[in-house]
């Protein structure tokens, strides 16, 4: 994959509104996105947008992911079911970073029911800006591979 920043992102119907701010958010900043959700609020199943985005990110299309529903929470269950992907659910500034530093998150989950779109951007933004940690990190990161 070449250097340019691709994001792939996915929702359930309750993440709609989430995903159209954020989306918007990172094509103003020039970033390339994958559009994996859904447009509708109408009630759908989160499992198959986790596993959209997660395929994404593991066949090197999109540099990470982002996904959407209103917990966060089954998203990140489901996505971290294929190999390769580490999820994380970001709730504050300092998740918002550590899922990378420490983790080495590749996609990140949030919880529309709990954030704005604006807060959710500037999770985001945290994240991006955020290096990967190596040592007892890396160290970590290979034990769960």
């Amino acid at each position: 994959m070449n250097n340019k920043l691709i994001v792939s992102i996915g929702n359930d119907h309750g993440g709609v509104d989430a995903k159209f701010y954020l989306i918007k958010y990172l094509c103003e900043r020039e970033i390339e996105v994958i559009d994996e959700g859904t447009d509708t609020k109408e009630s759908c199943d989160y499992p198959i947008f986790a596993k959209k985005v997660a395929n994404d990110v593991k066949e090197g299309k999109a540099t990470f992911g982002i996904l959407i529903c209103n917990t966060g929470e089954g998203m990140e269950m489901a996505a971290n079911k294929v190999k390769g992907i580490r999820a994380g659910l970001i709730y504050n500034d300092d998740t918002a970073h550590l899922v990378k530093e420490h983790n080495h998150a590749n996609v990140i989950t949030f919880g529309a029911k709990f954030f704005t779109g604006e807060q959710m951007a500037r999770f985001v933004q945290i994240y991006m800006d955020a290096e990967e940690l190596g040592d007892r990190h890396q160290r970590r990161v290979d034990e769960i591979e």
